[in-house]
């Protein structure tokens, strides 16, 4: 692939050593799919071609394919340490899958098919895929096409007879160095006035016109002790499309060449973040069991694994990694298919997964610090402990439980300094709380789900308001009927 990946002043390339633990992340994510233990999980038959397929290319048909997609990513995130980070690409896939057959069967648009074209191209090729979501956003109290640098929300510049031109930046893009293309959508809805903010396209990373400002992040490398986490890392990206050229059949959303499409702009950004959320319900559980992992390792290093306030703090990041998942499960089990064929999860379950992960995750590092001391932030670097002179002396000191080896109680504690203070550590925090979006989102898209007239029926019966109570039951909650209403009226719309 070209160079086109800055980091810092330097424009570097693909093999810059800086981005190798993300490209081991990833790794994983092949490497699995050829292991027979993980095998069931990480393969599927594509419905379109009916050949054997890695699952993060699949379009999710049914109930199992969304609870294999939940478990493939809680048993591969444990692999690494944290994100898988080939979530976001198939995620958006699972989205553009649903709102382009709804768009095409409402105005009578082509996007589906050429949907259908690519994602043959990417199933084939086995594409890693980021998708390109946040904005800049410039004045968070103005909508786009009111701020007043009209480039703070990616947009349509000119609308071709073989393509578009865009312009703009995608923000905080997990992946993307070291992805094969990325899919870009929308953020937020788009009123008519900001049709020329509705578009959704796919390029490869290294496109004529692209700059991606990158920061990554990595372990602390180790020259005496190997382990699988010091070869892990992240990539955090601003995309910049300079005047882009998008040929046609990579165009899937276009409200400045057609304005009818705008509204379609809100419904595919909230089914992108809908897939991503059931995602987390696997990762997150995932990075919760790392931490109690972790947590309970070094309670044991330390003597105090029997303690009660240990066992305490343990069941509470267990209980909240149980009840994320298992909200992703009955996410999955009351799930739809939509008219394209594509399995949704129910959208109150889901959100309230994620919600209870972003809420808790600084509580379960802080019970991880709180049980290993300040030794992960103090510990004396490497070479000490491998030192001719003091080396001897060093490990002496590190004792602790005294069934335990001096080399393990080391390696215990530089594990868990690079997965709380290290500059990886700080980011995998903040992720926890905003990746897939931050739990004032979920809030937002629960309440706007929840039918909460019905829920007060319960106290209006029980405190003599009302004199019966019709039988109450939470129906399951999916995006498709609000799609299937709205696209019936830009049916009648189009009739009209």
């Amino acid at each position: 692939m070209k160079p086109n990946v800055y980091i810092g002043e330097e424009k570097v390339g693909r093999d810059d050593p800086r981005l190798e633990g993300g490209m081991n992340i990833i790794k994983e994510t092949f490497d699995c799919a050829h292991d027979p233990d993980y095998e069931d999980l990480c393969t599927v038959t594509s419905h379109i071609t009916g050949k054997k397929i890695n699952r993060f290319c699949h379009i999710h048909q049914s109930e199992e394919d969304l609870l294999k997609k939940q478990k493939m990513t809680r048993l591969l995130c444990h692999r690494v340490g944290g994100c898988i980070q080939r979530c976001m690409g198939i995620d958006s896939m699972n989205a553009l899958s649903i709102i382009t057959y709804e768009m095409d069967q409402a105005l009578g648009t082509d996007h589906y098919k050429r949907f259908i074209k690519y994602l043959e191209y990417f199933q084939d090729r086995d594409i890693v895929a980021s998708c390109a979501q946040t904005d800049a956003k410039g004045d968070r109290l103005k909508r786009p096409h009111q701020q007043e640098d009209p480039d703070q929300y990616l947009r349509v510049i000119e609308t071709r007879e073989d393509g578009i031109i865009v312009r703009g930046c995608k923000i905080n893009i997990t992946n993307t160095p070291y992805a094969d293309e990325f899919i870009v959508v929308p953020c937020r809805y788009m009123g008519p006035e900001d049709k020329d903010y509705a578009v959704a396209f796919a390029l490869p990373g290294d496109w004529e016109g692209v700059k991606l400002l990158t920061r990554p992040a990595y372990s602390k490398k180790s020259k005496h002790m190997e382990a699988p986490l010091i070869h892990m890392g992240d990539a955090e990206t601003f995309i910049i499309f300079d005047d882009v050229f998008v040929p046609n059949e990579r165009v899937f959303l276009n409200g400045h060449g057609d304005p009818r499409q705008t509204p379609y702009a809100g419904f595919l950004a909230l089914m992108f973040a809908h897939y991503h959320r059931h995602t987390y319900t696997g990762c997150k559980p995932a990075m919760s069991e790392v931490l109690a992992s972790a947590a309970a390792l070094v309670a044991e290093y330390n003597g105090i694994e029997k303690a009660s306030h240990v066992q305490d703090k343990l069941s509470h990041i267990i209980g909240i990694a149980e009840l994320v998942f298992a909200a992703g499960e009955s996410s999955a089990k009351h799930s739809e298919k939509s008219p394209s064929g594509t399995q949704i999860p129910d959208e109150i379950l889901t959100n309230a997964g994620r919600r209870l992960a972003g809420e808790n995750i600084y509580e379960e590092y802080k019970i991880l610090a709180d049980l290993s001391g300040g030794l992960i932030a103090t510990l004396p670097f490497e070479g000490s402990f491998f030192s001719e002179e003091v080396g001897d002396l060093a490990m002496k000191y590190l004792k602790r439980n005294p069934r335990v080896k001096p080399e393990y109680i080391y390696r215990c504690f530089r594990g868990i300094e690079g997965m709380v203070v290290s500059d990886l550590g700080g980011l995998m925090q903040v992720a926890g709380v905003h990746g897939g979006g931050s739990p004032q989102m979920e809030t937002i898209t629960m309440m706007m789900r929840y039918d909460t007239e019905r829920l007060k029926d319960i106290s209006k019966y029980l405190f003599g308001i009302k004199s019966k109570l019709k039988r109450y039951e939470r129906p399951s909650v999916t995006p498709r009927k609000m799609l299937e209403k709205f696209g019936k009226a830009m049916q009648r719309k189009k009739k009209d």
